[in-house]
């Protein structure tokens, strides 16, 4: 796949593997990611994985624009296809219903469709962990199942409870605090996606798969979910 470079800053620099989301995409960013980061570059300060993109920051007195991205280039060339037996899947429980999923009833009645159908759209396949961003520990993923695609709210909300699992267009998030935010709520995680304990703080980074796995009210409670 073709890449390219755009300078963002002084230290700083884009490298472009497409301008959309695509899965096919997101795994030449994951590839070049894992390659840049083995490589440990002296003088690399920061490399940070988004949609169709990575940003690199380096240390100017240490490396040079020009031959940093040479050899930026020529780590990328070699570096090694994905292997998705090797990527990490992360389950995620979630209970949904009404008292918890904000916005759970009005996306059934959008889609015409049961809330247990909702549900079954949502939980029935894997998303992959395109970027981690707007917070600590939020993960974007996607894609959605089309027939579940709703755009977000025309009035976010002032705040949004911790653990809300929300969509919005093609993607899905899980709000890792409470926040405000717009986009819509179908349930809750007991699951803390932000913690010091965790590798980079998140529960998720980008190349993770993950499922959402529907779990009952006193699940939820017993897993420590605060309603």
């Amino acid at each position: 796949m073709n890449f390219t470079f755009q300078v963002a800053s002084f230290n700083t620099f884009m490298i472009y593997f497409g301008h959309r989301i695509d899965p096919q995409v997101s795994k030449e960013v994951q590839k070049a990611y894992r390659a840049l980061k083995n490589a440990r570059l002296i003088g690399v300060l920061e490399i940070i994985p988004s949609y169709a993109s990575l940003m690199v920051s380096y240390d100017v007195l240490t490396q040079n624009y020009d031959s940093l991205c040479k050899r930026v280039e020529e780590i990328i060339m070699m570096a090694r296809p994905i292997d998705e037996a090797e990527q990490k899947t992360v389950s995620i429980p979630s209970y949904y219903h009404p008292e918890v999923g904000l916005d759970l009833e009005t996306v059934a009645e959008e889609k015409n469709l049961s809330i247990d159908a909702i549900i079954a759209l949502h939980v029935n396949q894997s998303y992959n962990v395109y970027a981690v961003g707007f917070a600590p520990g939020f993960a974007y993923l996607g894609e959605l199942n089309e027939a579940l695609a709703s755009p977000r709210l025309a009035n976010p909300r002032k705040s949004i409870p911790k653990g809300s699992v929300s969509i919005a267009d093609r993607q899905t998030a899980v709000y890792p605090t409470q926040s405000p935010g717009g986009w819509k709520i179908l349930g809750r995680t007991p699951i803390a996606m932000f913690d010091t304990a965790y590798e980079g703080l998140s529960l998720l980074h980008v190349g993770d798969l993950v499922r959402f796995e529907a779990i009952s009210r006193a699940e939820f409670l017993k897993l420590g979910g605060i309603l």
